[in-house]
């Protein structure tokens, strides 16, 4: 038995040694060949070694076995020996042509700057033994065919350098062809340089970064570059291939409407790719080619807004109102999309014509001539904005109110190079023109406005409550009054009677709530309680409010509000700003008669439930006690 055990453990001894030294053999390791690579471009060959023993950093040394010499070794380069390479290498190997680049202390690549013809054969990476014992392989072959250039590149027009205006279109055109009895692909990159001069930018003086804009790579994807990809997305940016003659391919980009930033040198970079063994792509040839510089003028450079007339424009109330919006500069080759819009600040509620206040939209014409309004839609069949001229725009207002005095502005934004640009989509350049003071010469209205409760009994819970308002105008020519009603509660010290008139412009402690409204044109709004009030014209310049079946709710305050409403020549109706506001009258409703009288039977009767219940409670408590007294003595 022990004989057996023993026999056991000296099979596992052996085994466990031949694995670990199998573990343990040097391993030298190249790519698998064939490869293809082209004559005057770079051949790069990467040798790892792995399993040695000894230092980390291992020397490396390259042999050719040329094809038409007959099998016979010719030393490349070593890391070890600067005598190693024979004659046909040591002129190429001291001006750096033929070197060795070192990735790691086990790895290095066999880097030929330009291969030649004379180059082909088998490569032969060997490392030099500093094991303790000889065991693994310590080279590994690979063989390296040569195939001529056939790689060709043009371009049917060069850029002048001459200025392109910002949002022009940019189109250029780059053929390539390859001719191998490999299957090799083709990728073909347009890109820029810097700024087109080539110079330095930057504070720093750093030469500008080439950028890739867009390429159809090995497998004939489109491929956007980093810094272009979202003009790709938005169709800015769009690369095609076109079959040639003679086998060409045909490579044109477009460019919808050049920026700023594209300014720069502009080149086509042709590249030529094969599939190794290893179902890795490599790239074995490239041609790049500069097409010419370009510089793109800015549109802020040249483009201005003008609007007329100048200055200031005082008008009738009810006179036509034109303003004119010219845009200039726009470059004529370049078709862009225009928005414009007329803007206002301020009216006739302000002291000064245009000032304070916010800057509003009255009209706008969208790129694609829609034309929209404001705020004031009543506007839309009260005036118009056409578009007269290329480049010219037109705000009418067939008949202006005083509202519309303020300061108007022209506003263009451009979309250069995009006749139709998306909603999301920015613009190429904003600018507005001067300002244009619009006055409105208004007719001298005086308002008068007093509120009044008529003489009547008390004024009670339930009853109906009736306000009379008397509006008057003083003007020349056509006019109506609009007339509101308000409430609001009543402040401590208003005496309650409903007699009372109360002080002009009583204090305000909240806020006031419009009750009613009979506008100019006879149209009443009801805003609170609509089923209990009414409003109506009882004469020329009497206006009646009534709440019927007050409650305590409609207790308060009222008064009545009157505005002067003109009319223009051609039969429009304005707002002529001119109101006045009432004196406030206080409504105090009374408690009915018959809620009077309820007061007292109610506390009657609950009084008499109440002695009632004593009583009958103090006769039970005696009789109790008399009965139990009673039933004491008879025992």
């Amino acid at each position: 038995m022990r004989t057996m055990m023993a026999s056991m453990k000296a099979a596992l001894f052996v085994f466990l040694h031949g694995v670990l030294q199998y573990a343990l053999c040097r391993d030298v390791t190249l790519p698998t060949g064939p490869l293809f690579r082209v004559a005057g471009f770079p051949l790069s060959l990467p040798c790892s070694v792995s399993g040695y023993e000894g230092p980390r950093t291992q020397d490396f040394e390259w042999f050719l076995y040329r094809d038409d010499a007959g099998g016979r070794q010719m030393g490349v380069v070593s890391t070890r020996d600067k005598g190693f390479p024979y004659a046909p290498f040591q002129a190429r190997v001291r001006n750096g042509e033929v070197r060795v680049e070192r990735d790691s202390g086990d790895k290095v690549r066999l880097m030929i700057q330009r291969l030649r013809g004379e180059d082909q054969g088998k490569y032969e990476c060997y490392t030099p033994s500093t094991d303790s014992t000889y065991q693994g392989n310590y080279s590994e072959t690979v063989i390296v065919k040569v195939i001529p250039d056939t790689l060709q590149i043009s371009y049917s027009r060069a850029l002048t350098g001459q200025p392109m205006p910002e949002g022009a279109e940019l189109t250029l055109t780059c053929s390539a062809s390859i001719q191998s009895e490999q299957l090799t692909h083709l990728s073909i990159t347009f890109g820029k340089r810097g700024g087109g001069d080539g110079s330095a930018s930057g504070a720093g003086g750093e030469v500008s970064t080439v950028r890739e804009i867009i390429s159809i790579d090995k497998l004939l994807g489109v491929v956007p570059g980093r810094f272009y990809k979202k003009r790709y997305d938005d169709g800015e940016i769009t690369l095609e291939k076109r079959n040639g003659e003679g086998g060409q391919g045909v490579y044109v980009m477009r460019m919808r409407a050049v920026q700023p930033d594209d300014t720069g040198s502009y080149f086509c970079e042709a590249s030529q790719w094969i599939l190794d063994p290893d179902r890795s792509w490599q790239k074995i040839a490239q041609r790049t080619l500069d097409i010419g510089n370009l510089t793109v003028q800015q549109l802020a450079e040249s483009l201005s807004v003008a609007s007329s007339p100048k200055g200031e424009v005082t008008l009738q109330v009810g006179s036509p109102l034109i303003l004119t919006c010219e845009v200039l500069g726009l470059p004529s080759e370049v078709k862009s999309g225009l928005l414009v819009q007329w803007m206002k600040r301020g009216s006739v509620s302000s002291d000064v014509v245009g000032s304070g206040g916010v800057e509003v939209e009255v009209a706008r014409m969208s790129p694609d001539g829609i034309v929209s309004w404001g705020d004031d839609l009543s506007r839309a069949s009260g005036g118009s904005m056409e578009k007269v001229a290329e480049g010219r725009y037109s705000l009418k207002l067939f008949s202006a109110r005083p509202s519309d005095s303020g300061l108007y502005r022209c506003v263009v934004s451009v979309y250069a190079g995009r006749r139709n640009p998306g909603l999301s989509m920015p613009a190429t350049l904003t600018q507005k023109s001067e300002g244009v003071t619009v006055n409105l010469k208004t007719k001298d209205v005086l308002v008068s406005a007093v509120a009044q409760l008529p003489p009547g009994p008390l004024l009670k819970r339930g009853s109906t409550v009736t306000l009379i308002c008397n509006a008057t105008m003083t003007t020349t020519g056509p006019a109506q009054a609009q007339v509101d009603f308000l409430r609001w509660p009543i402040p401590e010290q208003v005496v309650k009677k409903a007699s009372d008139v109360a002080p002009l412009d009583p204090p305000v402690v909240v806020e006031r709530t419009l009750i009613a409204t009979l506008k100019y044109n006879g149209i009443v709004n009801i805003y609170t309680n609509g089923n209990k009030i009414s409003i109506d014209r009882l004469s020329a310049v009497t206006y009646r409010l009534r709440v019927h079946t007050a409650t305590m709710e409609d207790q308060g305050m009222y008064a009545c509000r009157a505005e002067a409403w003109g009319q223009d020549p051609h039969g429009g109706w304005y707002n002529t700003g001119a109101k006045a506001e009432s004196n406030a009258v206080t409504v105090y409703l009374y408690a009915r008669a018959a809620d009077l009288l309820l007061i007292p039977l109610v506390i009657g009767v609950s009084s008499a439930l109440f002695v009632g219940i004593v009583i009958i409670a103090t006769v039970t408590c005696c009789f109790m006690k008399r009965l139990a007294r009673q039933r004491a003595h008879q025992k």
